[in-house]
């Protein structure tokens, strides 16, 4: 019966999206195995998995998909699981004295929901206000990319973007907000194509109703070129 009511509780949890932790849950093993060791074993994996369904691997079609999978998982859509692709974020001192919030919005998210592994695709739109130091706006978007390449939930990653940030630029005043469409929602269940998940992480000065207000007017700017 315990079996039972856990494997119900897992279940309400994925079904529903629920994330259980601020952290990516990892093995304390998790990077014991090379890229390609993993790789083996994920595309025996990916085989057997469609072996099981039935599909025939000898099709020119097919024959190949398992060590594209494999691939795919460790070197692409979940590469942010290795500390080593971790974007070296270099901060420079504010020598121009630009004293108000700073916005980049529009980045591009490809993530991966941990329940069902769909994709999750969306904008994110990051601010900070500085106090003494930048950084550069493309390792913006490399911390975005960096946490979304990994099994989410959009609460997390929201979180963790922000946290990034705030230890980069030794500040809590920084803020993101997620806006994405999520396949497992989209295209299975109950299937949806309209719904988007709204997500916000808002530290320091940020938390202040006005401050708050001005990011998102921010966001609602149609930059067009």
């Amino acid at each position: 019966m315990k079996i039972d009511n856990n494997f119900e509780e897992f279940e309400s949890i994925g079904n529903n999206h629920i994330g259980t932790s601020e952290s990516t849950p990892l093995r304390h093993d998790a990077f014991k195995l090379s890229k390609e060791e993993k790789i083996d074993i994920i595309k025996d994996d990916v085989r057997h998995i469609m072996e099981t369904l039935g599909l025939d691997l000898t099709d020119d079609s097919l024959k190949g998909t398992p060590n594209r999978v494999a691939k795919m998982f460790v070197k692409e859509i979940f590469g942010g699981l290795d500390p080593e692709k971790k974007p070296s974020a270099s901060t420079f001192e504010n020598k121009y004295k630009y004293g108000e919030m700073l916005v980049e919005k529009n980045i591009t998210v490809y993530s991966t929901c941990e329940h069902h592994l769909l994709p999750i695709v969306g904008k994110a739109h990051i601010a900070y206000i500085s106090n003494g130091t930048v950084v550069g706006l493309s390792k913006m978007n490399r911390i975005v990319d960096y946490f979304a390449k990994r099994p989410q939930v959009q609460e997390r990653l929201t979180i963790q973007i922000v946290r990034e940030l705030q230890e980069v630029l030794n500040t809590k005043d920084v803020a993101c907000v997620i806006d994405a469409k999520h396949l497992c929602v989209n295209s299975r269940g109950i299937r949806d194509i309209e719904s988007s998940t709204v997500t916000s992480e808002f530290g320091g000065r940020f938390k202040d109703k006005a401050t708050r207000r001005e990011f998102l007017d921010y966001i609602k700017l149609d930059t067009k070129f």
